[in-house]
């Protein structure tokens, strides 16, 4: 995802001078020492971070997602909401509890649990001295700056939300690395949701197994690129009669947390050892790695260092093997938690949801008890000056900066994109008033709540009863944005009958009449379309397993755009404006028989719950239409 931290920071830090020890050859003492003298580094320096949020409007601020713990306020304004900040509030929110993880060695010996951290501590430097990440201590040369250090604590919980592991890392503070000179490149790439879910539906329909195993210190293992220093942690030992502790700094040998490139340099370790064995991947999904045998195949899906592992039986045990040979993993069993997503099995298929989530979230804005609805958005009415959410009047104030508008918005942009799209469509109509949000606009994230308060156990169930099938629906949504003149994008692609890909967007262009609307949205479902049969194909036939070369089916709703795609662009009065790019595109896979545009009727265009508010009876159809579920049915 990048980066999660979006505000600049400014970090005070107090110059340390230390006592000189000697043996220059050995660079670590024992971990009890470094403990000890971590604790007390924390305790005399001031490690806070200063977040300055600071906004010439008092109304544009907001109190952050934890605002309790740091104080911290965001400007509505300035606040890009994307997936980045949906993901870093998604983080919160799962990490949170009465009993907040500590900020520092000091914190951890002071706490109850003292002893699970203490091994956790132990076990990260051991990592660390095995992995050989740490190289001589030497003077710093002319013109570096060494980067900084920082403990990090986390509690690591299961799909039920039980502490299963203590896990402390000591990273780097990156931030303060410079680009061309410290590193070059520093993308990864991971694997994204869309590519997890057919994963699923294929494990499901070819009755293949699911393994997760996550790789112990997987940064540990990559090689830099580059010269990298970083200012000595306490417990080092320093060389005798040496100079100031300011003065030296230590060589690192290996990709540590918090490097820009560490996880460039991890991915490409782990590329390189899964090649050596006859694996092959694609740069249009570059972390799914695929084994064909002559008995089967195997499936690599990479998360950082989370590892899905998909195949038979035999295949499985032989790529967990060969893994082990290489990286200290652990296994996890059959994957029951992975991404945020929690994976049920049923004798019928597999059930993805996020019901622990939903009701965390419902708990953090206090909804957790509120009556539930029977669908997320309030109707809206042809009159402009009536609707619900219309933007904020003169006569209206903004909601002050105690109610958590950007927040909540964050946590259902989560929940939309990776197992929801139930919620999509008001997710999205609601975001658009982040910078300046009315009452109206919170009694419609409330709605939302209450939708969910009673939807919690609401998944997307991928059957083994249904055919494995690539579909597509697109639809607009003529004038969803009236005070603007904008209209709607929705799409949805199903794989035996399950969404696996999906989106509702405002669309940027004004489009002058509905076929228009539906020529753009049908322009961005055939972009959509093309690269899902790009992934489709390149694993199944990468595997071994049938690839259906059939163009895919795209259902439109308005007749007249079906007939433009399909007999070529005509040029009249009502057309001509529009561009050509927004026909050629979708003509031309059209021609080459990689899509089949068919009408469908609009009362049977599931798409329609992406651009518009709709009755509780066709809504419900809907949902059930694209294999969302509830939990407590299977």
């Amino acid at each position: 995802m990048g980066s999660k931290d979006k505000n600049p920071r400014k970090r005070k830090e107090t110059e340390k001078v230390n006592m000189i020890e000697s043996d220059p050859e050995k660079t670590l003492d024992n971990n009890k020492s470094m403990i000890e003298n971590c604790a007390l580094e924390e305790a005399q320096n001031d490690d806070n971070e200063i977040i300055n949020n600071e906004a010439d409007n008092k109304n544009d601020l907001e109190i952050s997602i934890n605002y309790v713990n740091t104080g911290n306020l965001w400007s509505r304004k300035g606040m890009n909401i994307d997936e980045i900040f949906s993901f870093s509030i998604a983080c919160e929110i799962i990490n949170e509890n009465d009993d907040p993880e500590p900020k520092t060695v000091n914190e951890c010996q002071n706490r109850h649990d003292w002893k699970n951290w203490k091994d956790a501590i132990n076990t990260e430097l051991n990592s660390l001295k095995n992995r050989k990440v740490f190289g001589p201590i030497v003077d710093i040369p002319e013109g570096v700056k060494p980067v900084g250090y920082k403990w990090v604590f986390v509690r690591k919980r299961n799909e039920k939300n039980e502490i299963v592991r203590y896990k402390a890392r000591l990273v780097a503070q990156g931030f303060s690395q410079r680009p061309g000179i410290d590193y070059e490149v520093t993308y990864s790439p991971v694997m994204d949701a869309i590519t997890f879910r057919y994963l699923i539906g294929l494990s499901v329909f070819n009755k293949l197994d699911m393994y997760l195993m996550d790789v112990v210190t997987a940064y540990l293992y990559g090689s830099l690129d580059s010269n990298i220093y970083m200012k000595i942690p306490e417990g080092f030992k320093m060389p005798e009669n040496s100079k100031p502790r300011e003065t030296y700094a230590i060589k690192l040998q290996r990709s540590l947390y918090g490097l820009k490139q560490s996880g460039r340099m991890w991915y490409n370790r782990l590329s390189e050892y899964l090649f050596k064995e006859g694996y092959v991947n694609n740069p249009i999904c570059p972390c799914v790695f695929i084994r064909k045998t002559i008995s089967g195949f195997v499936i690599i899906a990479v998360y950082v260092d989370d590892l899905n592992i998909i195949g038979t039986n035999k295949e499985i045990k032989e790529a967990r093997d060969y893994l082990k040979k290489e990286f200290e993993m652990k296994d996890l069993g059959k994957t029951k938690f992975c991404l945020g997503l929690q994976i049920e099995y049923t004798k019928n298929g597999i059930l993805v949801h996020q019901s622990n989530y939903t009701e965390r979230v419902l708990k953090r804005f206090n909804m957790d008890k509120a009556n539930p609805l029977s669908t997320p958005m309030m109707g809206r009415t042809l009159n402009v000056e009536k609707d619900p959410f219309r933007p904020k009047e003169e006569n209206e104030t903004d909601l002050g900066s105690e109610v958590p508008y950007l927040s909540a918005i964050g946590a259902l942009m989560y929940l939309a994109n990776c197992t929801r799209p139930d919620i999509a469509f008001a997710v999205n109509l609601l975001a658009r008033f982040s910078s300046c949000p009315t009452k109206r606009h919170w009694k419609g994230i409330k709605h939302i709540f209450r939708y969910l308060r009673g939807t919690s156990d609401f998944g997307l169930f991928y059957s083994n009863n249904t055919k494995p099938v690539l579909l597509g629906y697109a639809d607009a949504g003529y004038l969803s944005d009236p005070h603007n003149a904008k209209s709607q994008t929705g799409y949805v692609f199903t794989y035996g009958d399950t969404a696996i890909s999906w989106r509702s967007q405002k669309q940027t262009l004004v489009a002058t009449s509905s076929n228009h609307a539906e020529v753009i949205a049908l322009h961005e479902a055939s972009k959509e379309c093309r690269w899902l049969r790009s992934v489709t194909q390149h694993i199944q036939g990468t595997s071994g397993l049938p690839t259906d070369k059939n163009p895919t089916i795209l259902y439109e709703d308005n007749a007249a755009c079906v007939t433009q795609m399909k007999e070529g662009y005509v040029k009249s009065d009502r057309t001509k404006h529009i561009p050509p790019k927004f026909f050629s595109f979708t003509q031309e896979l059209e021609r080459n028989k990689e899509v089949d545009i068919q009408y469908i009727r609009s009362s049977e265009n599931v798409a329609d719950l992406l651009t518009k508010a709709l009755s509780t009876s066709v809504f419900k159809k809907h949902v059930r239409s694209i294999g969302i579920r509830h939990l407590r049915d299977l």
